[in-house]
Order: structure tokens, then C-alpha cells, then sequence
């Protein structure tokens, strides 16, 4: 024997001694040894730490992660003769049933161990652990596959013809089934043709994956600052028995595996046999600029100056300070109201507008401030769809709505959609999931499935006015205030959280707005106000990114502030035939546009005066949908006049308060059943 072999086996069993693993060996032995079963394949699982094996041995470390298929038949030497000598397993014969699967913890942060999936060329061709990190943008169903199998001489006089298990076939990262069980195996001792013993067949589960470059976000943004090329391309994963079903569609993930190529016919199919799956959450900036700490210092004296002047200023890029402020202060509430956690608080944005090109170009601008906000195209599905993979099994695939985890899907005008689409993102909007039906005679499967999908998003979209209006005869019979939205169904209206009508139509566009876009028609790259280069578009975005990861919680007074309004509106907003018109999920956006005021101010607690934003926001909204009710807010409550120096800033403060006033005032006609503290001055 190699002595350099023989001392790596003696560290082995330091090793796995010194680290548990030898423990853990013994109890899932015993598992095997209680079953009173005999397997073609005992398959074990060894988690190794590179760092602690290359102390003890740097030849061993070196060999198991430069040439882990090797390093695995030194433990299995090992394990084997650890299984006679404690006799763990009676039923086992020979050293081919032992199968070893190592899981390494990690891998040296080097550059030769990262495997770029949009690097050219891709190294596929050295069998050893790399890491890996992308997006998971489509899933197959799981499936078995063959762990091992045993065959059987078919020369009777042939000595590998008894029932000991003596030719062996396991499942190496990258074989397809082909390689472990098929007809052509010849015996090594007689050449005589093998025959499987079909009992003895070991099975075990299979998912394949296709994962991508977490660039491809950057491609589906529509606009994007970034202006490099690159090349993206899918690569499919193998997970296999205990990992299969760990990753989730449109999830990001780091993974440990060994690259491979799989002959698919004439086809050769890169791939990757993961060994170790870990969930990506990068984090978020701890900081926000020097410009917007001094600019929060300089308003701390009121809660409504920090956000006013923010959505005053931004997109400065785009539209000029000061226009279509409450849009802007709506789509800043919605990005900081993103996340990937399950419940969240979503904040979904329609807006009503004559002016879709600039509507277009604010909001492209602005999804593209966080890392998950995807344009969908018209040409693909918004939720996941169904098709065969390569290799004829059905495939789940991510589509828009599931790549925008965690951020913004932009789907454009929604007039321009169909009723069975329309139908789809009501359901979507009210559960926050989707079903996908996969038909078993179509894709090989014995019985039908359905898979449900989380759809973690927030979703934008305009209708517009002028070419709606021309599709369908208006109604007649408006309340004061309400506009004619008939053309989009009214359940569908009601899943958005917010519906807004922008200051400017298109037949009376403010000169600041003209004079902007003809001078960025001339200039693309010019920045043309003050506000462009006090806050740039990088500051909005480190912005953005620490306010959304802010947690925080309703203070009581607000509380009660939002659960009053909810009751008295429930009670004057409700009809003699239909009951209330107000959904039953206002509430929960009554309290997601509190906590996003309450983000976007960097604070951690919500308080009334980010319940009063909220109530005013909602009440401008459902009052474009229902008509005016007893509150009776002005058409643009959020923002009555321009804010042009401090003194416009007081006197929104000044409006704002009486606003409050108003509002307990309403609470306590309608809602009487509420108690809210009132400070009398």
C-alpha cells in the first residue's frame, strides 16, 4: 500500500474523531443495522471543515478539495474497516456498498475556488468543489434516480453469479442513470453479460435547477445606471435526496458543488452536483449619506418636513423638484416597503395618467434603486409557468413576479392586459400566491400536481386615461370626486393599495416639466437642477436599501388613530344594497403606509403624525374610486400647494395639523366606540 495513502487514512480517523464525525458515523450505522435490511449502497454523509483537515494534514486538505472523488474512496476505506472491527452493520460485505458523500463547510475565499456562472470560459471540465451564487429561475419536479445497484454474473459456473455483492454500481456527481443501471454491463471476471438484481436496487430523490448570474436583475431592469455588458447564461444543479426541495424559485443562494458534463445525446449540457446549499441575503448599507443626516437634522423640528422634502427633490433626474410630489412620496413609501419576509406589508402602487411617458421613465427610474426591481416585458407571463426541461420532465419557471422578490414588478399599462391575466393578479394580489398546475400524463408523471409559489412583491402599474376612455362608454352617474375606472374590474382596483391620479395632464403639462424633458432630449447625461448633485441617485439608493431594513413597530396612539378611521370610514362609506365599500383590506394598508412614512423618516416607531399621511393618502385614494365621503379631503391632501422655501414648509405643517384635527373629529362622530387621546392647546 501507498504509505502517503496509508497516512492519509490515519488522519481520516483522527479527524473524524476529533471532529464528532465519527459519532455521527456510528449512529447512522446503527439506523442501517436496526432495519435488519440489506442495501446494495450504505450511503453516508461527512461534513468536512478544509480548514481544520488541512491543519492536521495539508496533503489531505489538499487532495479532498482539488480531488474529491478520490478523497472520498480513502474515507470509505476507512469507514469500512471501522464498520468490521465495531461489527456496525452485520448485513454489509464488501467495501463497494460504501458509498461517501463529503459536504465540505465551506471553501477557501480565493478566486480559483469561485465559479462565475457568467464568466467565459466556464471551467467544467475539473471535477472538484467550487462555490457558486445566483438566482434560482426555474425548478423541476422531483424525481428518483438509482443511489446503487447490484448485478449478478449470468454464467452460472462464474464465480460473480452467487448472491454476494461483488459488482456494484453507485451513483458518482454528474452520472446520469445511464451510468449506474443499464443492459450492457459485461462481467470483469468472465465477460459474460451482468444482470441487476432488482431488489436490491437502492433509490433516492432528484431535483434539477437552473440557476443564473444575480446580474441577469440588472438586465431586467428595463433602464439601468450600469452600463457594462456581460454574458448570462443558466446552468442546471442536481439536487439530490436531503437537498432536494431546499431551494425556493427566484430565491438567491450560495452553493458548494462539483461541475460536470452531462451527454444528453448529441448535446453536452454543463451542470453542477451540489453538495451544499446556503440561502444569499446580502446586506444592506449601515449608513446613509452626510446630505441626508444634515438635512434630517435640519427638520427634526417637525415629522413631516424630512419626507416632504424628499419627495420633493426626488427623481430629480427624471422630472424636475417639485412635481408630482404625492406620486413621488407613493413610490418612495412602496420601495421602502419591500422585503422578502412571509406577511409582509405590501404597498402596491395604480396610478391613473395622461402622461405615460413620463410616468413610464419615473417609475423605470425608480425601481431601478433597488436591487429586485424588474420592468416586465409583454411578451412573457407575469407568474410562474409550466414547460419541459431538457430532459422532457416539467419545469417550473420564475417568470417576472417571482425574480422581483423582495422589491418592485412593473407591469406596465394594465389596460393593455387581458381578463384571464387581469383575473390572475387579482387572485395574486389578495393571496400573495400562485398555483401551477402540472399535468402528470403530459410530463411522464403517474398522477397530476399542483405547486404553490409565493409572490413576496410589490407591484406598479398605470392606466391610461385618454386611450381607456376611448374603449369604453363612460358612466354618467359619478359621486363627487371619483373617477371613471370601469374599464379595470373593481375587485382589481381594490387589490392595489394605493390609486393615484398625477397633478399634470398631458393636455396641460407644467413648463418646468416641458423645459426639462427637452433639455434632457438634448443632454441626456446633463444634470439640470442643484438637487441632482446635492442627492445623487447612488445617495437615494444607499438610502432606500438602510430605510427598508428599518423594524418598526405602531406606538399605541397611532394605533388607535388608524383603527378609528378604519371604523368611522367602514360606517360612512357603505351603501343600502353592497354594505361597506371599503375592502377588507384597507386596514392592513392603512398600517403599511404608517410604517413606510415611519421608515422613510428613519424612525422606528410610528406615530400619529405618520398615522395622519397614511389616513390622507388612503382617503385621496378611495375617494378616486368611491367618491368623496364626511372627511371630504381636497384632491391632493398630501401636498396643497407648492413647497418652494420654509415658510411653504410651515405652512404644510400648519395644514397637516388641522388635517389631524379634522380627522379626530371625524373619528369621534363616526367611530365613537374609540378612545383617542386629544392634546387641547
Amino acid at each position: 500500500m501507498d504509505p502517503e495513502i496509508q497516512k492519509m487514512r490515519e488522519v481520516v480517523l483522527v479527524y473524524l474523531d476529533r471532529s464528532g464525525g465519527l459519532q455521527k458515523f456510528v449512529h447512522d450505522c446503527k439506523k442501517y443495522n436496526d432495519s435488519k435490511q440489506s442495501y446494495a449502497v450504505y450511503r453516508f454523509i461527512i461534513s468536512i471543515n478544509p480548514s481544520d483537515i488541512t491543519e492536521l494534514d495539508a496533503t489531505l486538505g489538499n487532495y479532498i478539495l482539488h480531488n474529491p472523488l478520490q478523497a472520498a474512496q480513502i474515507f470509505q476505506s476507512v469507514c469500512f474497516v471501522a464498520i468490521k472491527t465495531l461489527s456496525l452493520i452485520e448485513q454489509l460485505q464488501t467495501e463497494a456498498q460504501i458509498s461517501i458523500l463529503l459536504k465540505p463547510t465551506h471553501l477557501p475565499p480565493l478566486p480559483s475556488y469561485v465559479l462565475s456562472l457568467s464568466a467565459y470560459p466556464f471551467n467544467y471540465t475539473s471535477p472538484r468543489f467550487y462555490m457558486s451564487e445566483g438566482i434560482v429561475i426555474a425548478m423541476g419536479t422531483v424525481t428518483k434516480y438509482t443511489q446503487g445497484a447490484r448485478f449478478l454474473c449470468t454464467e452460472e459456473t462464474c464465480p460473480f453469479s452467487e448472491g454476494r455483492f461483488r459488482c456494484i454500481r453507485v451513483h458518482c456527481p454528474g452520472a446520469t442513470e445511464s451510468a449506474t443501471v443499464r443492459t450492457d454491463f459485461v462481467c470483469s471476471l468472465c465477460s459474460s453479460p451482468l444482470q441487476e438484481d432488482m431488489k436490491f436496487r437502492v433509490l433516492g430523490d432528484k431535483q434539477i435547477v437552473e440557476m443564473i448570474d444575480a446580474k441577469i436583475l440588472n438586465a431586467l431592469k428595463g433602464y439601468s445606471i450600469d452600463k457594462s455588458h456581460f454574458r448570462i447564461q443558466a446552468f442546471a444543479l442536481f439536487l439530490r435526496d436531503e437537498l432536494a426541495n431546499k431551494m425556493t424559485i427566484g430565491n438567491h443562494y450560495r452553493i458548494i458543488g462539483i461541475p460536470a458534463c452531462v451527454q444528453n445525446g448529441l448535446q453536452a449540457t454543463a451542470c453542477i452536483e451540489v453538495t451544499s446549499v446556503q440561502l444569499y441575503k446580502p446586506n444592506g448599507p449601515s449608513f446613509v449619506s452626510d446630505n441626508f443626516k444634515y438635512l434630517l437634522s435640519l427638520t427634526s423640528s417637525s415629522c413631516w418636513r424630512f419626507t416632504a422634502i424628499l419627495a420633493n427633490i426626488f427623481a430629480s433626474q427624471v422630472v424636475p423638484p417639485g412635481t408630482y410630489n404625492t406620486l413621488k412620496l407613493a413610490i418612495l413609501l412602496s420601495l421602502v416597503q419591500t422585503c422578502e419576509k412571509e406577511n409582509a406589508d405590501y404597498l402596491d402602487l395604480l396610478i391613473m395618467t395622461s402622461d405615460t411617458l413620463v410616468i413610464d421613465r419615473l417609475l423605470n427610474y425608480s425601481l431601478c434603486l433597488l436591487p429586485r426591481g424588474i420592468r416586465h416585458p409583454p411578451s412573457s407571463d407575469i407568474f410562474p409557468s409550466v414547460s419541459k426541461d431538457k430532459h422532457g420532465s416539467a419545469s417550473i419557471q420564475a417568470c417576472s413576479a417571482v425574480l422581483a422578490k423582495g422589491g418592485i414588478c412593473y407591469i406596465g399599462d394594465l389596460s393593455s392586459y387581458k381578463k384571464d391575466k387581469l383575473e390572475l393578479l387579482q387572485s395574486v394580489l389578495e393571496s400573495r400566491t400562485t398555483t401551477v398546475f402540472i399535468p402528470g400524463k403530459k410530463y411522464g408523471e403517474e398522477a397530476d400536481q399542483q405547486v404553490t409559489v409565493s409572490v413576496q412583491t410589490n407591484f406598479w402599474s398605470f392606466v391610461d386615461v385618454d386611450s381607456s376612455s376611448k374603449k369604453h362608454i363612460q358612466k354618467e352617474n359619478f359621486l363627487i370626486g371619483q373617477m371613471d375606472v370601469s374599464l379595470i374590474p373593481v375587485n382589481l382596483v381594490d387589490g392595489f393599495g394605493l390609486l393615484i391620479y398625477n397633478e399634470f395632464p398631458s393636455c396641460r403639462l407644467s413648463s418646468p416639466v416641458v423645459h426639462h424633458i427637452l433639455k434632457k432630449a438634448i443632454n441626456p447625461e446633463a444634470k439640470l437642477h442643484k438637487a441632482s448633485q446635492q442627492f445623487t441617485t447612488q445617495d437615494y439608493e444607499e438610502f432606500i436599501l438602510f430605510a427598508r431594513n428599518l423594524h418598526v413597530e405602531l406606538s399605541s396612539e397611532a394605533e388607535s388613530l388608524i383603527q378609528g378611521y378604519y371604523l368611522a370610514s367602514r360606517r360612512v362609506r357603505r351603501d343600502s344594497i353592497h354594505g361597506s365599500t371599503l375592502s377588507a383590506s384597507a386596514l392592513k394598508i392603512l398600517i403599511s403606509l404608517a410604517k413606510a412614512h415611519a421608515k422613510l423618516s428613519l424612525r422606528q416607531t410610528v406615530l400619529e403624525e405618520d398615522a395622519v399621511i397614511a389616513v390622507l393618502l388612503l382617503e385621496s385614494s378611495l375617494t378616486l374610486k368611491h367618491g368623496t365621503s364626511a372627511l371630504c379631503v381636497p384632491p391632493n391632501p398630501v401636498f396643497p400647494f407648492d413647497l418652494s422655501d420654509e415658510n411653504s414648509l410651515q405652512q404644510r405643517d400648519i395644514y397637516l395639523m388641522q388635517c389631524h384635527h379634522q380627522l379626530l373629529k371625524f373619528i369621534a362622530a363616526y367611530s365613537p366606540g374609540i378612545h383617542i387621546n386629544t392634546n387641547e392647546e
